[in-house]
């Protein structure tokens, strides 16, 4: 039963996003939760049903090492568990959202992670904050989810059972 709440949750973000990259409502198709986060129904864009653990793992430095111990750390979970045994959450708020931004140093290690089922996810607020000093959203690589607020997305993995990881 959860897994269907969990897939059909997916597909409503999925068919909005899709629908408001078709509507011209968005320059480019980065799935967003803004408008259906649940915290009591976590939703993903890499649905696991397999997955025997779950992990989320914190980005909020801005120093391009941290991104890499904290790809290395999930590239090493998911050969040490299998990834269909493993679900990984990256979640990138403050600072660390530079890691998803387009054009990152990472952002090959990104796309092939999210291959292999890695869910990248950027905080809103910090998107919005950039936003002011830019006086637009940044551009984000397309593998990135965007979700209302960050530090809001690990305490509901958490709260559903994910192991906390902060590189």
């Amino acid at each position: 039963m959860r897994i269907k709440r969990i897939a059909s949750r997916a597909v409503a973000v999925l068919a909005t996003v899709l629908a408001l990259a078709v509507s011209g409502g968005m320059a480019r198709a980065n799935p967003s939760m803004l408008g259906t986060f649940d915290f009591d129904h976590p939703a993903f864009l890499h649905a696991n049903p397999a997955a025997t653990r779950h992990v989320v793992i914190q980005v909020s430095a801005a120093a391009p090492g941290h991104w890499l111990m904290a790809l290395n750390n999930a590239q090493n979970l998911l050969a040490a568990l299998g990834a269909r045994k493993v679900q990984i959450v990256v979640v990138a708020f403050g600072p660390g959202v530079k890691m998803l931004l387009a054009g990152s140093p990472v952002a090959r290690r990104v796309a092939a992670l999210d291959a292999e089922g890695v869910e990248f996810d950027a905080c809103h607020n910090t998107m919005a904050a950039m936003a002011r000093h830019l006086g637009h959203m940044p551009k984000l690589v397309p593998q990135a989810v965007i979700v209302p607020a960050g530090a809001e997305r690990i305490v509901q993995l958490e709260a559903h059972g994910f192991a906390y990881l902060k590189p």
